[in-house]
Formats: C-alpha cells, structure tokens, sequence
C-alpha cells in the first residue's frame, strides 16, 4: 500500500502547500528511496506520486494546473481533490493506485485535517520560528497525538539570523520534540518557482533553497521506511 505523507498544521501561512508542492516536484523527477511494490521503483515513469489537495482553497490544486497549462511533465503525478464526506473515498482510491501520497490538509478544519492524519505514515508539521506559530502548533500535535501517528516538525522560513529565532529553536529543541534536522530558509525562490508551476529543485537545482528541500524530502522517506 502506498506510503502516504500529510503536510498538517492548523494555523494557516505556515506554509504548507508550498512545502506540499515542493516535495511533489522533487520526488516526481527522483525516485531514490520511494517504495514500488516493496521495492525500489528505478524508473520514474514507472512510479505514481499522488497529491491529495483537502483545502477548500485550493492552491495545491491551482499549482497542479498551472504546471499543466505549462506544458511541465506531469507523467508521475497525479491530483485528487477531496472535502466534506469524499475525503476519505479520495484518500483509500489513491492508496490502492500510488505509490506515495502526500497530502495538503486544510487549516481551520479539524475534521479533514483529522482525517488526514489518521491516514498518515509521517505528518509533516511546518511552522514558523514565532511565537503565534508555536502556540498555534499545539492544536495540531494534539489531533496528531489523538491519532497516534508519527510526526516530524519542520521549520520553514528561517531567517538567515535572528535571536528570537534562535532562542525559539532552542527551546522546542530541549523539549524533546520530534524536530526535523533539515529547515527551510526565507528565499524568494522557493515562492517563484510555485508562479511558474514547477518546484525550486526544478528551477533552481543549485539554489540553497534547493538544496534545503532535497535534504528534507530525504529526511521524511527515511522515517516511513
């Protein structure tokens, strides 16, 4: 059964989708380490990446198109859009024709959002280093604590130097949370490369930002192993 990864976090401009759109166009063009049947598929074309877009918004959705209209290669991807009671019927469908799901499970909406999770290999939780994001953070780790699910904190838009930010880090790190090694940091390339429906790994290959995501697409396949 395909692996399947939720992007979840209750408080909305944290950057999910974005984070979302990123890994799906990084492990749609590099298949090291995603599961094909038990195995290591060696061929993309031979792998089937499905994105789940739960948010009444929209955007991953919107990203998605944009990448067709585009004319950008879109054989290992696939989109499902689902709200209300269809959430659960557009989750099971795409584990029986994936190989890895990831899913953008909206903010404001315990129900999906619960769902989500319960489906969930890894929750993937980003936040930003402020102290609205960690306050508003604890929702989230409750429902993820409630469905018993994995989990694995990101921080996304690190400031290149700050004290609070630093301060911040420090001390979730001393609780003891489940923290991602990799973080991603406040760059323009990351929103640029979303307007031309494509991902920073593959405008920019080079780019730090790139770089960044690599590292943390990486991270996640290696918790759901």
């Amino acid at each position: 059964m395909a692996k399947v990864i939720t992007i979840a976090q209750q408080k909305g401009g944290a950057g999910k989708t974005s984070l979302a759109a990123h890994l799906a166009a990084y492990w749609a063009s590099n298949n090291k380490g995603i599961p094909k049947n038990g195995a290591i598929s060696e061929d993309p074309k031979q792998r089937t990446i499905t994105l789940v877009d739960l948010d009444p918004q929209g955007s991953l959705s919107t990203w998605y198109e944009t990448r067709e209209e585009r004319g950008v290669d879109n054989d290992s991807l696939v989109l499902r859009k689902g709200a209300g009671w269809k959430v659960n019927a557009e989750i099971q469908t795409a584990q029986k024709n994936s190989d890895l799901i990831i899913i953008d499970s909206p903010p404001h909406s315990e129900t999906s959002t619960r769902i989500g999770i319960r489906h969930a290999d890894i929750v993937v939780v980003p936040l930003q280093l402020s102290p609205m994001d960690i306050w508003a953070t604890r929702a989230t780790m409750d429902l993820i604590k409630k469905e018993r699910r994995p989990v694995l904190m990101v921080f996304n838009r690190v400031p290149a130097r700050g004290r609070l930010a630093t301060d911040l880090k420090d001390r979730l790190e001393n609780e003891d949370l489940p923290i991602a090694r990799s973080t991603l940091g406040n760059r323009t390339a990351y929103a640029s490369s979303l307007m031309t429906g494509k991902g920073v790994t593959e405008t920019e290959p080079s780019s730090l930002a790139a770089t960044e995501i690599r590292d943390l697409a990486k991270e996640v396949l290696k918790r759901i192993r």
